[in-house]
């Protein structure tokens, strides 16, 4: 994640901002599963959403970060922060989330064999806090991004697109708009 600070957050959304380096600092480089749910309410829940993976309470919470997300997690996992957004009690993070499919990943692709292909997407994590503790983390990513970059899916014959989507978000002229609605108008 990124340590880039602005000058112009308030002491409560310094707060919330450290909070959260905190946390992340705990699941991607410490890999510290006590670390992690240390920031979190009682009655937290996470939930990825296009895999509906998480969990609900510390317990379940810590049992899934234990298991199925902490030492699931590949060994070149990257993060890019693209844009963090800081309210009173909420923060949003864009972010390209790139990886090595190396490890079976519970959390992202349960029951995938490693396929050895690279894969970047686009991510965004909105993320509360209550009582001065993460309460909830909501992460959304496109799925079938994933699989096309597997070669789990066809591109050619959906209206998905690939590492395209991530690259777009970081350089917006790297891709053109509007290759899928062209595509779909020449077949």
């Amino acid at each position: 994640m990124s340590k880039q600070i602005s000058a112009s957050l308030t002491s409560a959304q310094q707060k919330l901002n450290d909070l959260w380096e905190e946390h992340t600092r705990c699941e991607f480089e410490t890999k510290d599963t006590a670390g992690t749910v240390a920031t979190m309410t009682k009655k937290a829940h996470v939930n990825h959403v296009p895999t509906m993976t998480g969990g609900v309470g510390l317990k379940e919470i810590e049992k899934f970060y234990a298991q199925s997300f902490i030492p699931k997690m590949p060994k070149d996992t990257e993060t890019i922060l693209i844009s963090r957004t800081i309210g009173e009690t909420q923060i949003v993070d864009e972010l390209i989330f790139k990886f090595t499919h190396d490890i079976v990943m519970d959390w992202m692709l349960p029951g995938i064999a490693p396929t050895g292909k690279k894969v970047a997407i686009a991510l965004v994590a909105i993320v509360g806090f209550q009582s001065g503790k993460v309460s909830h983390e909501h992460i959304y990513w496109d799925q079938a991004s994933v699989l096309v970059q597997l070669g789990l899916i066809d591109a050619k014959k959906l209206p998905v697109v690939g590492v395209e989507g991530a690259e777009k978000i970081k350089n917006p002229n790297k891709h053109a708009s509007n290759q899928l609605i062209n595509r779909a108008a020449k077949d």
